[in-house]
């Protein structure tokens, strides 16, 4: 059971050790005085003919007040002068006391900001400010994707409502077509729900990893997306080699049906010849996959935000296209899980390259295929 008493402040217990240090020193220098010095005087009349030689016991005399004096000025000087450095010793741990305090209360913005040299406590608070700056940055990102999330999730309940009060309003209105819209908004909110729950787990530390080949994975999701990609009439290429990593399945499997969604949804127009294509393969040491699709031209200052939960740029949108701009984001959340790296890039003739690099493991031997 925890003790909750308090106990002496750690200034006061330092500024006794260091008392007790200087009065030790001092009653052992007495002591070295009165073993080796005062120890050897003859005790009795030591008078000559050339006058009056003081003895042991007049010297004892001579010496145990002058001790004692100085024994207790050390005493005391110990404690001030302990008292006074370990105040200025502990001046940055207070510091940084006082900032844990108010960041404790909710003020993240506070940093301890330590002056001097480098030493343990500028250490520390070099650290912990670190860590404020970093709990800071995500606390950020947690409100405003959660102001995103309920703003999103607003949107399918107010149609819901509204379906809901025009088909009141209106009895004799045709109740297939109703339902027909209400099914195409719930299908939409059970999506973006899942997307989020999705999102909610990719940033989550992967418990359990084990080997994957991205090129079988890559074969995969093109099985998953065709359909939509031939409703649509686009071509999807596949170009995959072996390329071994670790990590979830299920969240690497996520990760490229989400790039490949996207470059099928944000494609050229209908009857446009759109394309696809998927790679994979290694490179310098890392297992990499590579989506590349044609499209609407994307502004250089944009392509930065496509990885941001919610972000869709309006030139690449079509009208069918209810997804929720969270395609991008799970797939940023997912490389950061596995240790990887995301770039994303815009293609001058319009369009986007995707690339994703996941540290390889157990590649078989053999020479790298290049993605």
């Amino acid at each position: 059971m925890t003790d909750r008493r308090r106990g002496a402040s750690v200034r006061v217990r330092l500024a006794l050790s260091y008392a007790g240090v200087v009065v030790l020193t001092g009653a052992l220098i007495l002591a070295v005085v009165w073993v080796f010095l005062l120890r050897y005087v003859p005790v009795g009349n030591l008078a000559t003919t050339d006058g009056y030689v003081p003895d042991r016991s007049d010297l004892v005399r001579a010496f145990v007040p002058a001790a004692a004096a100085v024994s207790v000025a050390l005493v005391v000087v110990g404690l001030v002068g302990g008292w006074f450095l370990a105040g200025r010793v502990l001046a940055p741990l207070q510091r940084i006391t006082d900032t844990t305090r108010q960041v404790a209360a909710g003020s993240l913005a506070h940093r301890v900001a330590l002056p001097g040299r480098r030493d343990e406590f500028r250490d520390l608070a070099d650290a912990f400010d670190g860590m404020v700056g970093r709990l800071e940055a995500y606390v950020a990102e947690q409100q405003r994707f959660a102001a995103n999330a309920s703003h999103e999730l607003r949107t399918p309940l107010a149609t819901t409502r509204a379906l809901l009060e025009v088909a009141a309003r209106e009895p004799d209105r045709d109740p297939a077509g109703v339902l027909e819209r209400l099914r195409n908004v719930n299908e939409r909110a059970v999506d973006l729900t899942e997307a989020l729950l999705v999102l909610a787990r990719a940033g989550r530390e992967l418990p359990d990893r084990e080997r994957v080949d991205l090129s079988l994975l890559a074969d995969e999701a093109v099985e998953t997306v065709l359909p939509l990609a031939e409703a649509r009439g686009i071509d999807v290429e596949p170009v995959t080699a072996t390329a071994w990593t670790t990590g979830s399945t299920s969240l690497l499997l996520q990760l490229v049906t989400n790039l490949l969604q996207n470059a099928v949804v944000h494609n050229v127009g209908p009857g446009r010849d759109g394309w696809v294509r998927v790679r994979t393969g290694t490179r310098q040491g890392a297992s990499v996959v590579v989506v590349e699709n044609p499209g609407a031209v994307v502004p250089a200052a944009v392509v930065p935000t496509l990885t941001e939960p919610f972000q869709r740029v309006a030139s690449r949108r079509r009208e069918d296209d209810a997804g929720a701009g969270l395609g991008l984001a799970i797939v940023a959340a997912i490389v950061t899980s596995h240790g990887g790296t995301l770039d994303v890039a815009a293609r001058p003739e319009g369009g986007l390259v995707v690339e994703v690099a996941l540290p390889a493991a157990g590649c078989p031997a053999g020479p790298s295929s290049a993605a």
